[in-house]
């Protein structure tokens, strides 16, 4: 009988688990995004009322209405396109509320200085910023932007980075920094970089020729440091095409980690060197050594001497080579596997 009875316990809570599973294969109705956005604000009773409506009634944000209709997202808009609407209202939540109090006269809100209650409106000063980047990825998600299948888990996210810190949506039409505004921005939480970019030897970024999003992805990446490459050399390599390749002698340290002897970002050493000739080169190699006679006490002796020149006065094809390098008998050995001496 315990026993029949462990059975048909069993057997009841089969039952429930499978019961439950189906209930999770129910499809369960969402609410529209709009009536969570009245939650987040807390007011149910605002009303979606248009961008329209919104700036009917004063002239305070014209500049900003401007902007946003020549923008990326106002052109949207427009019926004629066939997008999403997105308006001023998909960013900030309902605002029927923000304009209950201001008359039908424009002149008459502008002459007793009425305004929009903005209280109404999502806080988004007061959101965190992965809340703040919801707004935003509720319509850019990976099927818009393929690259944002890596925001989330991308170094600018994980550090409480929101799309606002880099997107300013009210300062004009484009909605983005531009390549001359970049290196700026960016040095606002990279200082050590901007002052790796002070030294002597330094990248085209304060040339503005070139900026951080050529080299870097800042939506997120795959790669170490949020590279666009699958390596630092390929990284490298989209500018600096003459060190791509392939050689028929290479340099070994150089076929994947442009790194192991340059500062990306800038050095006191040029180019971009991470030590000085020859002592950078002989972290690896031996070094050259010549023979010379010098006297002492009369007497004729041998010394050898380490070459401490530039390595590059004599091996200027450090990344690689098609040209074998002569043997010590004068005779090229193509298969000597010295191309870069």
């Amino acid at each position: 009988m315990v026993k029949r009875a462990q059975i048909l316990g069993s057997a009841a809570v089969l039952i429930g688990l499978m019961s439950a599973c189906s209930n999770l294969r129910t499809n369960m109705q969402l609410l529209p995004v709009r009536e969570y956005e009245r939650m987040i604000v807390g007011r149910l009773d605002a009303e979606y009322i248009g961008t329209d409506n919104c700036v009917a009634k004063c002239h305070t944000h014209e500049k900003i209405t401007s902007d946003f209709r020549r923008s990326v997202h106002g052109e949207q808009i427009k019926p004629d396109t066939k997008m999403p609407l997105v308006n001023c209202e998909s960013c900030h939540g309902p605002g029927s509320l923000s304009i209950a109090k201001l008359g039908d006269d424009v002149a008459d809100n502008d002459a007793q200085k009425r305004k929009c209650d903005t209280t109404t409106f999502l806080d988004l000063n007061k959101l965190p910023a992965p809340a703040k980047s919801l707004i935003c990825l509720k319509c850019h998600a990976e099927a818009s932007l393929p690259i944002l299948s890596h925001w989330n888990a991308s170094p600018h996210a994980l550090n409480n980075v929101a799309c606002t810190d880099c997107h300013r949506l009210h300062k004009g039409p484009t909605q983005k920094v531009t390549r001359e505004e970049m290196a700026d921005l960016c040095y606002g939480c990279h200082p050590e970089i901007k002052a790796q970019n002070l030294l002597p030897s330094h990248h085209a970024v304060r040339d503005k020729k070139i900026v951080c999003a050529d080299c870097h992805e800042v939506h997120g990446s795959q790669q170490d440091k949020l590279l666009k490459g699958l390596t630092p050399k390929e990284t490298c390599t989209r500018c600096h095409m003459d060190k791509q390749g392939p050689f028929l002698f290479e340099h070994g340290d150089v076929t994947e980690d442009c790194n192991n002897c340059h500062q990306p970002h800038g050095s006191v050493n040029r180019p971009l060197l991470n030590s000085s000739m020859p002592f950078l080169c002989l972290q690896c190699h031996p070094g050259h050594r010549s023979t010379t006679l010098d006297t002492y006490n009369g007497v004729a002796q041998s010394t050898k001497k380490l070459t401490a020149n530039r390595c590059t006065d004599c091996h200027s094809q450090v990344h690689g080579t098609n040209i074998p390098a002569p043997t010590r008998s004068g005779t090229h050995n193509s298969w000597s596997g010295k191309g870069l001496q």
